[in-house]
């Protein structure tokens, strides 16, 4: 389910670059590196500027004329990747990283000394994200489960952790150990990884993240900070859930956000730039 941060102060003004999705002559295929031949010879690095789909609710809609899908690693099974990679759709897989869920098939894998407040998210509850050698494994076990169904990514949600009333005394420098071994997870096992939201610590993690997923940055006047990504050639893909598409396209669009408006329970409705 979609994670919505505390919002906190705006960094100072970046250089914004204009940067388009792909060079001339470039197909969408192209810039998402969506063919067969393409997937098995190395990991997906997505273009800024790719049209993307993001549902986690409901009946999986697996029409939409996009290159790029982010989907429930639970609740999707190994023939919707493969239906999706029969388009040359990229297909990113949904876990969460940083919070425990009672309604997951792993749920008893967790220790109770893991799990903290609850993240105002019905059966959710804040994971001690300090304890690497116990979340490793469980992690490691998620992204087994994307792998084996034929993901070409992860999304791991709240990855913010140190930002919220968690239960824990958590620092910057615990989320960026812990943000840094989900990373290595991720490409041990082949699969690209995004980093999602956790703004501050952006300059310090873009070069361990392949993209960005970013919930509400124009809401919050943080768009700026994500330029980091898209001068790296990394894409961000990004929601705004209260904003309407006028309200914000042109200037996520200018900075090489990929972005769309959606409904909060992020079923398959999608208003893109």
């Amino acid at each position: 389910m979609v994670r919505l941060r505390n919002a906190g102060p705006a960094g100072p003004a970046l250089l914004l670059l204009l940067v388009t999705a792909c060079s001339a002559g470039e197909t969408a295929d192209d810039a998402a590196g969506g063919t067969a031949a393409e997937r098995a010879a190395e990991p997906w690095r997505p273009a800024p500027g790719l049209d993307w789909q993001w549902q986690l609710t409901g009946p999986l809609d697996l029409a939409v004329d996009v290159p790029v899908y982010d989907i429930d690693g639970f609740e999707s099974d190994a023939a919707d990747v493969a239906a999706l990679h029969e388009r040359d759709v990229r297909v990113i897989c949904y876990v969460n990283a940083g919070a425990w869920e009672d309604f997951r098939q792993d749920r008893d894998a967790f220790p109770a000394g893991l799990l903290g407040e609850g993240n105002g998210w019905e059966g959710e509850r804040w994971l001690d994200i300090r304890q690497l050698d116990a979340l490793r494994p469980l992690m490691a076990a998620r992204f087994d489960l994307c792998r084996d169904k034929g993901f070409d990514a992860v999304e791991p949600d709240l990855l913010d952790g140190y930002l919220n009333e968690t239960g824990f005394p958590l620092t910057a420098d615990d989320q960026l150990a812990y943000n840094r071994m989900i990373a290595e997870l991720a490409h041990e096992r082949g699969l690209s990884v995004g980093l999602k939201n956790d703004l501050p610590q952006i300059p310090e993690l873009v070069g361990d993240f392949d993209f960005a997923v970013n919930e509400e940055c124009a809401e919050f006047g943080e768009c700026a900070a994500l330029t980091p990504f898209i001068e790296a050639g990394k894409a961000v893909f990004h929601v705004e859930y209260a904003l309407d598409t006028e309200e914000f396209c042109a200037t996520t669009t200018a900075l090489g956000l990929s972005s769309m408006a959606k409904r909060l329970d992020l079923d398959a409705w999608r208003d893109p730039c």
